[in-house]
């Protein structure tokens, strides 16, 4: 298999995710403006989307979603429990989870904050959500280790991304306790700590 990412992007997550299942997959960074994948390739023609993360998979097929590439990790090591089995209540939680990170966190605060081209009054009607988006977080958390309880999952390694954004439009995350407190303990998590040394290297190689 083969992972299309971009270094420090929303393809962290499932990077993180191939490092807890033990995956043989091949990393793969792309060029976001130029898209082009680090071997020259149109990457247009490898994801329709034109966006990260996408998964190559043997048979030729391509996951082109987040939350999809993300479970389809997760369920080829199910013994791990980066995934709650399919037909549990725990599996739609993890769907649930994911569904908001992605949607109501992912798009429409940081799609817009982190686009050079977004409008300015499209960039601060983003900036007001982004206090109340952190109390639903906190209240989704719950005081717990994890999202989902007492195990880390695919949905953890998503919000460690968006946790890292947070930071980078200038949150103070030291305003909401239990999330720094979270996010501290899954960045000195091993595999997490993989791969982001792994993807801020590469970003910082590409912007010296």
């Amino acid at each position: 298999m083969h992972l299309y990412a971009a270094p420090m992007a929303c393809s962290l997550a499932a990077h993180i995710a191939i490092l807890e299942a033990g995956l043989p997959v091949t990393v793969h960074y792309i060029d976001n403006q130029a898209k082009r994948t680090d071997d020259g390739r149109d990457y247009w023609t490898i994801s329709p989307n034109g966006y990260v993360p996408a998964l190559a998979l043997p048979d030729g097929a391509v996951l082109n979603e987040g939350p999809s590439v993300l479970q389809f990790l997760a369920d080829q090591k199910p013994e791990t429990g980066l995934a709650p089995a399919w037909g549990t209540l725990a599996r739609y939680q993890l769907i649930d989870t994911l569904n908001y990170l992605s949607t109501e966190v992912h798009k429409r605060v940081f799609s817009v904050l982190l686009t050079a081209k977004s409008p300015p009054e499209a960039k601060e009607r983003a900036r007001t959500l982004l206090e109340p988006t952190l109390e639903a977080i906190t209240r989704r958390l719950g005081g717990r280790p994890f999202l989902l309880g007492d195990r880390f999952t695919v949905a953890d390694a998503y919000l460690v991304v968006l946790l890292n954004w947070f930071r980078h439009v200038g949150t103070d995350l030291r305003r909401w306790p239990d999330l720094a407190a979270y996010h501290k303990r899954q960045l000195e998590r091993p595999t997490v700590a993989q791969a982001v040394a792994e993807e801020w290297a590469e970003f910082q190689r590409r912007a010296a």
